[in-house]
């Protein structure tokens, strides 16, 4: 992360600010000396100078083309263009973005992987790090998610039934779904 980019910017390169972008937007902000909102906004201005000291060169246009392109529509700018935030995904406790809370369709979808498996009907899906279980709309979505984490398998969630229950579900900026937790008992391997 610590080369220059030039004006003409390839996917790795966009991939590699998309990554630096992640980690410090949603997990270590004080890695480069910014202090996100309650809400995870950073001044653009102040994102990119702090970067800068960290050998990371970004601009406002860069900033904006990765808000753009990036698939999994991960990050979001303030109206005015001047803040840019994580859209969720959070591990930091700075962050606690008042998300509203939406009636989930009857079913969601999660992807991990077999390995896990165990673990997930003993506990349900927790949280971890993170501040709300991830939640995709689709299967297929869920099963690219899966991948990352060994051989896929995707967990079929009867979301309406947990909110018919009690349970809070919220629609994050990017279209992820978010809950706190998902017990066993909801859940059923597809």
């Amino acid at each position: 992360m610590s080369k220059k980019l030039n004006i003409n910017h390839t996917s790795k390169d966009l991939d590699k600010i998309s990554r630096f972008l992640s980690y410090v937007l949603r997990h270590k902000p004080e890695s480069i000396g910014i202090t996100l909102d309650s809400n995870g906004w950073v001044r653009i201005d102040v994102l990119i100078r702090q970067a800068k000291k960290h050998r990371m060169y970004l601009s406002q246009d860069l900033i904006t083309e990765i808000v753009r392109t990036n698939d999994k529509k991960r990050f979001t700018l303030s109206e005015d263009n001047l803040k840019i935030r994580a859209a969720q995904g959070h591990s930091t406790n700075q962050v606690n973005i008042a998300y509203i809370e939406k009636i989930p369709p009857e079913h969601l979808y999660h992807g991990t992987a077999t390995h896990f498996l165990d673990s997930i009907f003993q506990q349900g899906l927790i949280a971890g790090k993170r501040h709300y279980v991830h939640i995709s709309c689709d299967e297929k979505t869920a099963v690219t998610v899966g991948k990352r984490h060994g051989k896929p398998i995707v967990l079929r969630i009867n979301a309406l039934a947990m909110y018919q229950q009690g349970f809070k579900f919220y629609l994050a900026d990017n279209g992820v779904w978010l809950t706190n937790n998902v017990p066993s008992q909801f859940l059923e391997v597809i």
